[in-house]
């Protein structure tokens, strides 16, 4: 059975693979799914082709642009960490399906990597203008929150709140695309889901993940403030807030929905999220941790598809 790095050996040339690796495709095509279910599940439809088409464009541009301004700006902590862990990582992550850090391993030059992402920067930031100016505005908020994000690691384990609004910003930003005038208690619940979702179900699990590699460069996450067990209840209590803000999410939406979209939306939360928070809570394993990340990282597409199956 073929791998998603087999897929990808065979349909991209290795040094465009270095790139993607760089932007992190794979994880970032499931995070692109939520501004499109946020978007459409507020609009209850597909907006115009125009206004799509340029969407899909700008969403794409803007997630690579930052995934890449991630790794150019850790690239110093990234090296240690790859450096003083090295034959160590057994357990790949949705981040790692290509190659994992290919600026810190050298794989790229700093200066090609700044192109890349100054490229799909301004590809981004000119589709977001064009969508709506303050699309705009929110992708070089993101972009500095990411920057500040980045210098955090080794200063303050509450950079975690920082990466969760970066993570709501794309989607608020999709919802000012599709109405210029959105209903403010939407936007609030959708940002409430979103941030809970990134702390509980991608942020903090990843750090979890990480605990053994960030502790040798000293760095500052929340699993090593205050520990495995506490980090799991933060991680459980974050969920359970994630799904519950979901729900008030489609309510709030003014799209109508019958029961059976409800009833898969309950079931895809619990597998996706509660469940894997739950193990992890009871076995405080770092794989464990690894597991709910990964599993969480398909939530935005699993809500893509409740929408869609609800509206159509």
């Amino acid at each position: 059975m073929k791998t998603a790095a087999d897929i990808y050996d065979a349909i991209l040339p290795s040094r465009l693979k270095l790139f993607c690796a760089l932007s992190r495709t794979h994880h970032g095509i499931l995070d692109m799914m939520t501004p499109f279910f946020a978007a459409i599940l507020l609009i209850g439809g597909f907006p115009s082709i125009t206004v799509l088409f340029l969407a899909i464009i700008t969403v794409f541009a803007g997630y690579t642009a930052v995934y890449s301004l991630n790794d150019i700006i850790g690239k110093k902590n990234d090296k240690k960490k790859l450096n003083r862990n090295a034959g160590n990582e057994d357990s790949p992550d949705l981040d790692s399906v290509l190659v994992r850090h290919p600026l810190a391993q050298d794989l790229l030059s700093i200066k090609s990597a700044v192109v890349w992402a100054v490229l799909w920067g301004v590809v981004a930031f000119i589709g977001a203008y064009l969508l709506n100016p303050v699309c705009a505005f929110i992708f070089i908020v993101g972009c500095l929150l990411e920057a500040v994000y980045c210098f955090m690691l080794t200063i303050s384990w509450m950079r975690v709140f920082v990466s969760g609004i970066v993570k709501t910003l794309g989607s608020v930003a999709a919802v000012f695309a599709v109405n210029p005038d959105p209903p403010g208690m939407y936007v609030l619940s959708l940002f409430l889901f979103l941030f809970f979702w990134e702390l509980g179900g991608q942020n903090i699990p990843n750090d979890y993940t990480d605990i053994n590699e960030d502790n040798l460069i000293n760095a500052r996450t929340l699993p090593l403030r205050f520990g495995s067990k506490t980090t799991g209840r933060i991680i459980m209590v974050s969920l359970v807030i994630a799904v519950f803000s979901v729900f008030v999410t489609f309510k709030l939406s003014g799209t109508t929905f019958e029961m059976l979209p409800y009833m898969i939306l309950l079931t895809g939360s619990l597998v996706l999220l509660i469940w894997p928070a739950f193990y992890l809570l009871k076995t405080n394993r770092p794989e464990d941790a690894l597991r709910l990340f990964n599993k969480a990282s398909y939530y935005p597409a699993f809500l893509l598809a409740v929408v869609l199956f609800g509206i159509i």
